[in-house]
């Protein structure tokens, strides 16, 4: 899936990759509800209601990855509130109310900050670009591992509270350029980044406390 290149038009979502040819998926705000099938799908222990993007996506990228499989998004019966368990201790429940989860393993947001990367890439043979990681949101600034400790804060107009150290998997190992796999960054980070349970720690989970607002870069953080 490395291999997928995406890009936005007014009316759709495009996908494309070398030798496969594209195809155009219209966007959710331009389609009827009624006019969306709904499937059930799991995420990890969640089951929940996704709209299906129709036959067209799902031809494609079944060809494309050699097993049947559709294309979702979430639609208005989606909902995957953030567990309770992983709500941190500084976070007033009542606040959590509503708050969702997408497709994403289990927090809306992941932070990291460049002062970190450089750290980790100081130890590597060949540096590493920050989109190995996909965090949502890269801060710069402080010291490296800062947002290990961050607990409510600010950026812009959006307040966030740090829920958990984020578990590194074998995806930060592929190359999203070539799809190819190596041994970094985990070879090296679980030297000095493993926690007492043994899994390995680069980046921090959020969950936002406001609800809406807008972000813009180069806007300051303020530890709250």
């Amino acid at each position: 899936m490395a291999l997928i290149e995406t890009a936005l038009t007014p009316d759709t979502l495009v996908l494309s990759s070398p030798g496969h040819g594209s195809v155009s998926v219209p966007l959710a705000q331009n389609l009827k509800p009624q006019a969306c099938e709904t499937r059930s799908v799991v995420i990890w222990k969640d089951t929940v209601t996704a709209d299906d993007c129709g036959d067209e996506s799902a031809a494609w990228l079944s060809d494309f990855l050699g097993l049947p499989c559709r294309l979702v998004h979430t639609g208005a019966t989606y909902a995957r509130p953030v567990p309770a368990h992983k709500v941190p201790s500084t976070f007033d429940l009542r606040l959590s109310a509503g708050h969702e989860v997408s497709f994403a393993d289990g927090f809306p947001f992941l932070v990291i900050a460049e002062e970190s990367l450089a750290d980790l890439n100081a130890r590597l043979a060949a540096p590493l670009p920050m989109n190995r990681f996909r965090p949502n949101l890269v801060v710069a600034g402080g010291a490296p591992y800062a947002e290990d400790s961050w607990g409510r804060f600010r950026i812009g107009g959006l307040v966030f509270h740090g829920a958990t150290r984020c578990g590194r998997c074998v995806v930060t190992t592929t190359d999203p350029l070539t799809a190819e796999r190596a041994q970094e960054p985990l070879r090296t980070l679980v030297t000095y980044r493993r926690d007492a349970e043994g899994s390995v720690m680069f980046g921090r989970n959020l969950i936002h406390e406001t609800k809406t607002g807008r972000l813009t870069a180069g806007d300051t953080v303020e530890l709250l």
